[in-house]
């Protein structure tokens, strides 16, 4: 049976744009309250005006994911307003794209502060109160990148590796509790997301492979809230490339190594 969200209070992360936006308005059309929070304070109250036109509650919180005090402040401001939490989104996130060997040391610790750090310190805020009020669900945005790596976004996957097992660990550490843990894994999204990775890096980095919606995955991620699932790879046919790498990871670096050079060959005949 299907969870009710009407009422349900979710506090989304990475709210003002791209997969957080439209996961609030997917949100709000459910007649859920909303806690939404990233740095872009005036993104976050449009987003919020229209999550009410929808009939959902919103307030917001202008949060930078990568300092631990704004985060632990975004939680309790949504327990405060709204008395509980039930559902955590964690998809604030960045980008890079390059050779590890040529990333800047401070680029690396960026992304590993908001994609990783960001992500521990609001699912530690969430579980104290989770545990507290009987259940709860977290959901982590995480990546096909990381369930395979590509060439040039090493360290981004990384952090999405780290998502996912850390996902894979809450469930287990978290039986029993009330608190389901789950982790959505969307391949390239048509966002805002790869202009701004490109434009901290020092080279164009195109989306690779299939290309889906903000909404689509926002779509994902509700159904996900209603039947909790441990992992959803939004894009079904990505699994058979996860499934070659388990089997099989040289064949998956030849498979990915011609795809990139297939890529970069018509980008270049452009």
């Amino acid at each position: 049976m299907a969870r009710e969200l009407k009422g349900a209070v979710v506090l989304i992360t990475g709210a003002s744009a791209g997969i957080g936006r439209a996961a609030a308005v997917a949100f709000a059309r459910e007649g859920a309250r909303l806690l939404l929070a990233a740095r872009r304070r005036d993104r976050l109250e449009e987003v919020a005006a229209t999550a009410r036109a929808l009939g959902g509650e919103a307030i917001v919180a202008e949060t930078d994911v990568a300092d631990r005090r704004q985060v632990h402040a975004a939680v309790a401001k949504a327990v405060s307003a709204f008395g509980r939490l039930d559902i955590l989104i964690n998809n604030a996130g960045i980008g890079y794209h390059g050779m590890l060997e040529d990333m800047p040391i401070e680029e690396i610790e960026t992304l590993w502060a908001v994609n990783v750090m960001g992500t521990i310190y609001a699912t530690q805020a969430a579980i104290p109160l989770m545990r507290t009020q009987g259940g709860g669900h977290i959901i982590n945005i995480a990546s096909v990148a990381g369930k395979r790596g590509g060439a040039g976004s090493s360290v981004y996957c990384a952090t999405k590796f780290a998502m996912v097992g850390m996902s894979e660990a809450l469930r287990v550490e978290l039986r029993g509790s009330g608190i389901e843990v789950s982790v959505i894994c969307p391949v390239s999204t048509a966002t805002e997301f790869f202009d701004a990775s490109s434009a901290r890096s020092k080279r164009h980095h195109p989306p690779m492979g299939p290309i889906q919606t903000a909404e689509k995955v926002a779509r994902a991620i509700v159904r996900c809230a209603k039947k909790p699932r441990p992992e959803v790879i939004v894009f079904p046919p990505a699994r058979i490339l996860v499934l070659i790498n388990a089997l099989s990871p040289r064949l998956a670096d030849l498979i990915l190594l011609g795809f990139r050079r297939t890529m970069f060959r018509e980008q270049g005949t452009r």
